[in-house]
């Protein structure tokens, strides 16, 4: 230690002291850390609050709705149950942001403690100290230098500050370490962040005004939500949270107004906040793999939005806000639980790409007719019976695919969607026994499967089909055309067909031209017998 002239040696053990004290305090938290710590636990009151306000609103539910013969004691406690495993899941949320408040605030004590000590000793307050205030602040930038070295400069800023009178200088230092230790660990990308990290790297995104973050994969298990100030991103147009445990999204996701993708597949989201439909230039949103049973009504305000993926979760149906999408081009909403499709998805005009497979579908509603710029519609594995007459009206349609349903009859008007390449109707069983006859009019049509159903005979307009190349009919009890000839291959079944309608149009002209003369013979016949003349052998 140095020491400052005319300082006594009882005062500089003092200051000795304090220098060795300051040594084995452990790092100060950074002021992005403090405040993504307080964002937490104002997040946590939050949640906490929104999850036993739902537990209230189940419980009321479930009253109106008259419940099963269980003893009300045991029913009070599993309320109890159920709200204390709420506040205990709080409490560990709160851990460790408690823990960085309470330690900066320990900090700050330790400030207020230096500045007077540099108060006492410094020669203006008659300490007679000698510039004693100056050493004990040396001191304290040393022993930062020799702890961390590779901070000289901020070190060296420190002093500057401290020197210049600033309260709460010595602040300066740890905030670098900190920074420093956050920087080094984001190198590793297999590191998952806790919540308080989470929140931390949302305040310094905010301040550098990030446009895209990705945290793919990279939350502990135990974060399951996001703290409020998640709103701060207003800079992010991209955001990957997916492959995560998120269950709840805070309100503030509505700030992100430059948002135009985001993606939050393969988390266990249940609910969306109605401030979702604030987002207004999202353009991506991917939402498969969660546990949403509903979307909110704000979600039609989402007037950009152009691809949207809601498979995999548990809808039982689409809001009637979804026909304001008129943007929307892709609609994935397979492996639900949908039972039918709203009316107003005649209103997506936009829509190119519609997906619904597994689900609960029985019909299509006649306003599917009107998405005349649809391309592909798939409902495999549903429950449907027959299609809509306004299928027809799908000019640019190209992949259509209605297998395993229980589709009786294709209608006739389907020819009219002359741009079908790929058509399956396959797996409908019992149910469909027909092709239209009017099948040989989708001249495009180069991909057909009719496999597993009770169709005995092939349309005579099948032949028209000249750019078939693939079509299956396995384990259909197919007569017309023989299998031995469906085994060859579609052009052999085109060609077949084709042939067997021509050769029974001969067939059919020398039938009409035998019968026209027996006719005409028996009108001479006739007639000459009534004259008194012999008939006249033809």
């Amino acid at each position: 230690m140095v020491e400052a002239p005319g300082m006594a040696p009882a005062t500089a053990e003092a200051v000795e002291e304090l220098t060795r004290l300051y040594r084995e305090l452990p790092p100060r938290p950074a002021v992005e850390e403090v405040e993504a710590a307080a964002a937490v636990l104002a997040s946590a009151d939050a949640e906490e609050e929104a999850r036993l306000a739902e537990i209230d609103a189940e419980e009321a539910a479930a009253r109106a709705r008259g419940r099963p013969a269980v003893p009300t004691e045991l029913l009070d406690v599993l309320r109890e149950a159920r709200r204390n495993a709420v506040r205990l899941r709080a409490l560990q949320q709160r851990k460790e942001a408690a823990h960085v408040v309470e330690l900066e605030r320990r900090f700050k004590v330790f400030d207020d403690l230096i500045q007077r000590a540099s108060r006492v000793l410094s020669p203006g307050d008659g300490g007679g100290g000698g510039g004693g205030g100056a050493v004990v602040v040396d001191e304290v930038v040393e022993v930062e230098a020799r702890r961390r070295p590779e901070l000289a400069v901020a070190v060296a800023a420190a002093a500057t500050e401290i020197d210049r009178g600033s309260k709460g200088g010595l602040g300066l230092e740890p905030k670098s370490v900190s920074t420093l230790r956050r920087a080094a660990s984001a190198g590793n990308d297999t590191e998952k962040l806790g919540l308080i990290q989470v929140a931390s790297l949302i305040e310094s995104s905010a301040k550098k005004g990030t446009r895209e973050l990705n945290l793919r994969g990279k939350l502990v298990d135990q974060v399951e939500w996001l703290p409020v100030s998640l709103g701060k991103l207003q800079d992010v147009t991209e955001l990957d949270l997916s492959e995560n445990r998120i269950m709840a999204l805070p309100s503030t996701i509505g700030s992100l107004r430059y948002l135009t993708k985001l993606d939050l597949h393969a988390n266990q989201l249940i609910n969306l906040p109605d401030t979702f439909g604030e987002l207004s230039n999202l353009i991506n949103l991917d939402l498969r793999a969660n546990q949403l049973k509903s979307l909110p009504t704000s979600f039609g305000n989402l007037t950009s939005l152009a691809n949207l993926d809601l498979s995999s979760n548990m809808l039982r149906n689409l809001p009637d806000c979804l026909g304001k999408l008129t943007n929307l081009r892709r609609l994935i909403a397979e492996t639900n639980e949908l039972e039918e499709l709203p009316y107003t998805i005649g209103s997506c005009t936009s829509l190119v790409e519609l997906r619904l497979d597994f689900n609960q579908l029985k019909a299509l509603p006649e306003a599917i007719g009107k998405l005349e710029k649809l391309e592909i519609l798939t409902l495999h594995y549903n429950r449907i019976k027959g299609l809509p007459t306004t299928i027809g009206h799908l000019t640019r349609l190209r992949e259509l695919d209605v297998s395993f349903n229980e589709v009786e009859m294709i209608p006739e008007n389907i020819c009219f969607a002359a741009s079908l390449v790929k058509l399956n109707v396959s797996r409908n069983f019992a149910d469909l026994r027909a092709l239209p006859r009017s099948i040989g009019e989708l001249e495009m049509l180069e991909e057909l499967d009719i496999s597993s159903n009770q169709i005995r005979v092939l349309p005579d307009s099948f032949g028209n089909l000249s750019n078939l190349r693939v079509f299956h009919a396995d384990e259909t009890p197919l007569e017309v055309p023989p299998k031995e000839v469906v085994k060859l291959g579609a052009q052999e079944v085109v060609n077949y067909m084709k042939n067997m309608v021509a050769a029974r149009g001969a067939s059919q002209k020398e039938t009409d031209k035998r019968s026209f003369w027996a006719w005409l013979h028996s009108l001479f016949g006739c007639c000459k017998k009534d004259q008194g003349i012999e008939s006249i052998p033809v």
